[in-house]
């Protein structure tokens, strides 16, 4: 078993990056349906930014419960050190990563050495890949597979009245992926061309090899051209990118397509409606089994997670530092171990 004690990153008041503190804080304990992690690495997504700076802009009926001082993080893979005695399918010293307690809770409280995770989010990490990768697939992959592959719950979304449903994928659809390079944006292109369909990435040019090589077999360089003009009929745009300037891609489907903004996006409802077109999205959740399913894809080969820097958890504060210049390949990961 642990010590008493372990080092995690906190914040004690919402703020920029250097309202993170690595401190020593008490190891948490077991709880009946959790399994305690011995944390290897963390990946960095948006809600730790946002959960960081206090989730400013979101209605305060929206907010998750916020209680300082806060341990950030969700994603995590690691080496189960201890069960509660309710649990089956994990046992002590195997390896796992997951999205904890997502979006019930935005402070998982995986920026740490230690975290307890209810045992229904975690999966058995991919053999044959590092524990820096397993954690960067969590959360941006369930993402790309609960908009492209399967739901995999009923719970309301916050962004719209009707429920999100994936639109069938195969050799006959073109889907065109926004902000194809980033986290959600890398794994969105390869479950599309896992599917069969025709990928058409939109990202800067630097990152049109590496985008090649996950499958896209048409790339666009936004800064060049303008996608809602170099594109025309395709079945699915998957928006990663979000903003006032989502609405462009309406132009790019044909009669019956479907624009899926994984962020919030601006678009004009007549103008869906004129075009016969879906706008639709939601809001990933945890979820073992899906992610049991995508570290088999993983294992295969068939995916590949991409890694765009490290950082050790102590230097928390420089890896959202480097989220915030953008233009991020794949994830940010901290290595604890």
């Amino acid at each position: 078993m642990p010590a008493n004690t372990m080092k995690a990153i906190r914040i004690h008041h919402f703020g920029g990056p250097e309202v993170m503190r690595h401190e020593e804080v008490p190891v948490p304990e077991v709880g009946p349906g959790e399994v305690l992690v011995r944390v290897s690495a963390v990946g960095v997504n948006p809600p730790d930014w946002y959960m960081r700076e206090g989730m400013p802009g979101v209605p305060r009926e929206m907010l998750p419960p916020m209680s300082l001082p806060i341990i950030l993080g969700t994603d995590v893979s690691g080496v189960v050190e201890a069960v509660a005695g309710d649990v089956e399918g994990f046992k002590e010293g195997e390896e796992v990563f997951g999205l904890v307690r997502f979006p019930t809770s935005l402070q998982g409280s995986a920026y740490a050495e230690y975290v307890t995770v209810p045992a229904s989010d975690l999966a058995h990490k991919p053999a044959g890949i590092e524990h820096l990768h397993a954690a960067g697939a969590a959360m941006s992959g369930l993402t790309a597979w609960q908009f492209l592959v399967e739901l995999g719950h009923d719970h309301p979304s916050p962004f719209q009245a009707e429920q999100h449903r994936p639109v069938r994928i195969d050799s006959g659809t073109t889907v065109l992926v926004n902000g194809a390079a980033g986290g959600v944006g890398h794994f969105a292109v390869q479950l599309a061309k896992w599917k069969g369909a025709h990928v058409i990435a939109v990202a800067s040019g630097e990152h049109e090899e590496f985008l090649r090589e996950l499958g896209a077999d048409q790339f666009i360089d936004y800064t060049k051209n303008r996608p809602e003009e170099a594109a025309r009929d395709v079945d699915l745009v998957v928006d990663t990118v979000g903003g006032p300037h989502s609405g462009r891609f309406l132009r790019t489907l044909k009669r019956g397509g479907a624009l899926f903004p994984v962020y919030l996006a601006d678009f004009d409802p007549e103008e869906v409606a004129e075009r016969a077109v879906v706008v639709s999205s939601t809001q990933v959740r945890s979820d073992g089994r899906q992610l049991e399913q995508l570290a088999g894809l993983i294992e295969a080969g068939t995916v590949r997670v991409a890694v765009d820097s490290t950082f050790p958890l102590a230097d928390a504060r420089q890896a959202h530092e480097r989220a915030a210049q953008g233009h991020i390949r794949g994830k940010i990961v901290l290595t604890v171990r």
